[in-house]
């Protein structure tokens, strides 16, 4: 399956522990009976509560941590049992141990006979409070998680619905539709048979614009595919005065991409550059690093045609939001570079 990437949900509690450390470290110990605080002098139970504040510091802490760790790698759509039983394994085998070891000390240092039954009480106490606790976290968690999803879906909407206004802006774009149409007019009258090539290729081109637009991804091989079939139109309407090199052997069988990706890169090469026998175009395509790398020597046309730009603006949106990274533009006087990230199909 693809690789997923998740954002961490962060938890503003710094005041919540501070207040639920200094009730659970005073409560408890009187509610087991471990302090009486009649027959104890005031130091002594400065000192008794701050001890118990420590202890509750710790148990509360350290259970956090399991938490927050446990809620980075399980989900609980996915692996809810496994989830339980983790999370309450380690309150459980975290808590226990730790209330033990801490009244023992307390036991001692305070030279007060051991009672058992209290120390017995007090770890299942603190045990239910943080099973308790942790089933709040766990709450918050859901509830932010559920915002998170509601925010992301709403993006993904919004950008899909850009990415379809674009689509269908392609399928009619005066620039891209008047060259089609043109060239495919002018090889009917000189070179029919060219022509009829040309029209199954443009026919393809849209039966995978058509079929694919309600895709979130597509194997990176069916794009390739894909892309070939708009290669034959280009190669028609430019001979050998475009050149388009592809470089990636069999690997294009384990990556996922956003449909149409593709598409969009050479069509913003096609036209803003000058592609002609005097001025031939060279685009080299090769996978680098979980990239798919598309390069293309800078020929600006001198006369540019209205231009949107909303084309990779769009491309970058649906990236950030189905693979989790942007695509990458990078150009000096003579070479522009496009990176388009590739979500790894692992088995």
């Amino acid at each position: 399956m693809a690789k997923e990437v998740e954002e961490r949900i962060e938890i503003n509690d710094k005041l919540v522990r501070i207040i639920g450390i200094q009730f659970f470290g005073i409560v408890i110990p009187n509610a087991t009976g471990l302090v009486n605080n009649d027959i104890r002098s005031v130091p002594f139970l400065v000192v008794t509560y701050f001890y118990f504040i420590l202890i509750a510091f710790l148990i509360w802490q350290g259970n956090r941590w399991i938490l927050f760790k446990l809620e980075n790698k399980y989900n609980w759509f996915i692996n809810p049992a496994q989830k339980v039983v983790l999370i309450i394994g380690g309150n459980i085998f975290y808590t226990g141990p730790l209330v033990v070891v801490m009244l023992l000390g307390w036991y001692n240092a305070t030279q007060i006979p051991i009672d058992w039954d209290i120390i017995k009480i007090t770890a299942f106490v603190c045990i239910v409070c943080v099973i308790f606790v942790t089933h709040t976290y766990e709450t918050i968690f859901l509830i932010k998680q559920r915002e998170s999803d509601i925010v992301k879906q709403e993006k993904l909407e919004k950008a899909k619905a850009q990415v379809e206004l674009q689509i269908l802006k392609n399928q009619i774009d005066p620039h891209f539709m008047f060259n089609s149409l043109n060239s495919l007019s002018h090889l009917i009258e000189h070179q029919p048979g060219e022509a009829k090539i040309f029209t199954e290729s443009l026919a393809e081109v849209y039966r995978y614009i058509l079929s694919n637009k309600d895709q979130k991804l597509v194997f990176l091989e069916d794009e390739m595919a894909f892309l070939n079939k708009y290669l034959d139109m280009l190669k028609i309407r430019f001979k050998e005065s475009l050149n388009v090199n592809q470089n990636l052997g069999q690997e294009n069988q384990k990556y996922l991409i956003p449909p149409i990706s593709i598409f969009i890169a050479l069509e913003n090469v096609v036209k803003h550059n000058e592609i002609s026998s005097s001025n031939p175009m060279e685009v080299d395509i090769s996978l680098e690093e979980e990239n798919l790398v598309i390069t293309n020597k800078l020929k600006p046309k001198k006369t540019l045609e209205h231009s949107s730009n909303i084309g990779l603006a769009n491309l970058n949106d649906r990236f950030s939001m189905l693979v989790g990274k942007g695509i990458e533009k990078t150009s000096d006087k003579q070479i522009f570079q496009l990176k388009l990230p590739l979500l790894t199909i692992t088995t």
